[in-house]
């Protein structure tokens, strides 16, 4: 990432926080209203983290995937099926069936991602059309299925909405969470955790590994890539599927990790603010993150900014409007797609399907 992102990025989120601190600070010490902030930023940028990754993968290899904003939201859906099932037809332990949702919302966006492989890759189906077909599918599905499972009186929940077994529980990093007072921002919950972990694994993977080579070659240069003896088609399939899995476990965020039930179109456009991380982040793990923190900020400033509408002072009156401040993560992802802040340049040959 160039020096004139980062600084807009450090720009964004330090204005946001000092809105939110200047007004607060009258009701809430500025050091604890600053904490809540950024564990508000690293918790609710978690979803957009995973999808720019999920992005990264896919496009590294040469495969446009737009159809992010589908696998989240058919994986939380799933994975929230899955947990309830278990806990209330099965009688599983909560903690239990929500580690199973998790792990079937995974499953759910690999398979989601074989599809979108199969689409571009061995039927050379357009991809945005691919993308495409992926998110309609999702809405279909999952607005079909959650009236069906849950509404109608002869499914298997009798027609009424079964208790969910809850939430995953924050756990500690070791050692940062012992620092005093900013430690409280190093409690999260395991996704968000498992986010940032997959940040720093993703970087080795595709800069450090041979793996990570083949799939840059495949998505820069496939005909020499093919010629020395890497199996293209091979390497963008597995590669669409890893991202497809990534988006899975986005999607268990929203029902797993952050609200214990599952509405229609809950993903409510993170997959393509993902998208816009991935493409300010110049398609590498640590500048998506990044950009995804900028959108996470945002959010994390209309959150903390609700319990000060009491005391906004007159001339920042429209503040205390939600529907005001909630459209500031929409106004920074169309800022970044103008390429205002810089010119990106994607791989070579993403989005051109491969003919041997």
């Amino acid at each position: 990432m160039n020096k004139r992102r980062f600084y807009f990025i450090a720009a964004i989120i330090i204005l946001l926080y000092l809105i939110v601190i200047l007004i607060g600070s009258a009701q809430i010490s500025p050091l604890v209203l600053l904490v809540s902030l950024l564990a508000t930023t690293i918790s609710v940028a978690t979803p957009l983290t995973l999808g720019a990754l999920s992005g990264v993968f896919c496009e590294r290899a040469g495969v446009v995937n737009i159809g992010i904003e589908g696998m989240m939201l058919t994986s939380a859906f799933f994975g929230w099926f899955g947990a309830v099932f278990l806990n209330t037809i099965w009688s599983v332990p909560p903690l239990a069936s929500l580690l199973f949702g998790v792990l079937v919302a995974i499953i759910i966006g690999g398979l989601l991602g074989l599809l979108h492989a199969w689409l571009s890759v061995s039927l050379k189906v357009d991809q945005v059309i691919g993308g495409t077909v992926i998110n309609i599918l999702a809405i279909g599905i999952t607005g079909f299925l959650n009236r069906q499972l849950f509404f109608e009186k002869n499914s298997i929940f009798g027609g009424q909405i079964p208790h969910a077994p809850g939430v995953l529980p924050r756990i500690s990093i070791p050692f940062l969470v012992d620092i005093p007072v900013v430690g409280k921002v190093f409690e999260q919950q395991p996704i968000a955790v498992a986010a940032i972990v997959l940040v720093i694994v993703a970087n080795f993977v595709l800069f450090r590994t041979r793996w990570g080579l083949r799939t840059r070659a495949v998505g820069e240069h496939p005909r020499a890539a093919d010629t020395i003896g890497i199996n293209v088609y091979k390497m963008r399939y597995w590669n669409v599927i890893i991202g497809g899995m990534l988006a899975g476990l986005a999607g268990a965020y929203f029902t797993i990790e952050s609200v214990p039930s599952f509405e229609p179109l809950m993903t409510n456009g993170r997959g393509f603010i993902s998208l816009a991380a991935m493409i300010f982040g110049n398609w590498t793990p640590f500048g998506a993150w990044a950009a995804a923190l900028v959108f996470g900020a945002a959010q994390a400033f209309q959150i903390n900014l609700q319990q000060f509408r009491a005391v906004i002072p007159p001339e920042w009156a429209f503040l205390q409007y939600s529907y005001v401040v909630g459209m500031v993560p929409y106004i920074l992802t169309m800022v970044i797609l103008t390429g205002v802040i810089g010119k990106t340049v994607a791989p070579a040959a993403d989005g051109t399907p491969y003919e041997k």
